[in-house]
């Protein structure tokens, strides 16, 4: 006769609750925790030197009358405007050629990819020799073809654009990836029928490969927009939001007010708030590329 008590939970549960523990300690300690916390913030001021003070809604109403904000946004927004589509045909382009055969694609699809592993300081410190107005390899370029000197990072009109042109560089190969694997799953028997109806290149991209990537166009569109939207190490490392507050993006905008002004509790209500707009924009672009799918 077996005596002693039995555990209320069977081994196989046991291990089970071991293997997704450490997930559960991640989610709370990296996104519940911090998101309850900025909550809260949004009701309070609160210098981390001091005690918090509840403030009821005077963070919000600030937030309604801060022009800077909205100048960040409307910043970001003129990033994410160039850099959004710019990365999405660079990347389907690229993506056709590598599934290609041609000449040297080996080397391409090896080497494609290293911009986006590498640290985006590293690359946003490189990417100020070539912008350099004296020595960069860009205005080198254009001194041999007997053009001006053009101050890519100094100017007010060109340093969104060349921040998004850096951006784009960066993290196109990871976009690169996704439209590879949708190309290569796109049945080749289609594109056979097709020959045999005597269509054309154009045609059969527009008519098979278009349609059949309409998914990965969505998933592109929505991972640029919030990776878009994320701007932060490239204005922070190389223009400090300059010229004239140019390239000021609302991340760098809520990072200065948080680390540089210690308004913790202003800081987290411009937080909330872009979070939200985020989230809006992608539920947006959600239910239009939906209603032109159907």
């Amino acid at each position: 006769m077996r005596t002693g008590s039995r555990s209320w939970i069977d081994p196989r549960s046991r291990a089970a609750l071991g293997m997704i523990l450490p997930y559960v300690l991640h989610f709370l300690a990296f996104l519940a925790y911090p998101l309850v916390f900025s909550l809260l913030l949004v009701f309070h001021r609160w210098d981390v030197f001091t005690p918090m003070e509840w403030v009821g809604l005077a963070n919000i109403a600030r937030l309604l009358r801060d022009e800077w904000f909205l100048r960040a946004i409307l910043n970001t927004i003129v990033f994410v405007s160039i850099h959004i589509p710019l990365q999405l045909v660079l990347a389907l382009v690229f993506a056709m050629l590598l599934n290609a055969n041609i000449r040297g694609r080996g080397f391409f699809r090896a080497t494609y990819f290293l911009p986006v592993v590498v640290s985006g300081v590293v690359v946003s410190f490189v990417w100020l020799q070539i912008y350099s107005y004296e020595s960069g390899i860009l205005n080198q370029l254009l001194v041999k073809l007997g053009l001006p000197r053009l101050p890519w990072l100094t100017s007010r009109n060109l340093a969104m654009p060349s921040i998004a042109l850096m951006a784009t560089w960066k993290n196109v190969g990871l976009y690169i990836v996704l439209f590879l694997a949708g190309l290569q799953s796109i049945p080749q028997d289609l594109y056979e029928v097709a020959e045999l109806d005597g269509a054309n290149a154009w045609q059969k991209f527009r008519r098979i490969t278009l349609p059949m990537l309409n998914p990965t166009v969505v998933l592109v569109i929505v991972l640029s927009t919030i990776g878009g939207f994320s701007l932060f190490i490239e204005p922070y490392m190389m223009t400090d939001g300059g010229p004239e507050n140019s390239t000021l993006s609302a991340v760098l905008y809520i990072y200065r007010q948080a680390f540089d002004f210690y308004r913790m509790g202003y800081a987290a209500t411009l937080g909330v708030a872009f979070a939200l707009m985020i989230l809006a924009v992608v539920l947006l672009q959600r239910r239009v590329a939906e209603a032109e799918h159907v």
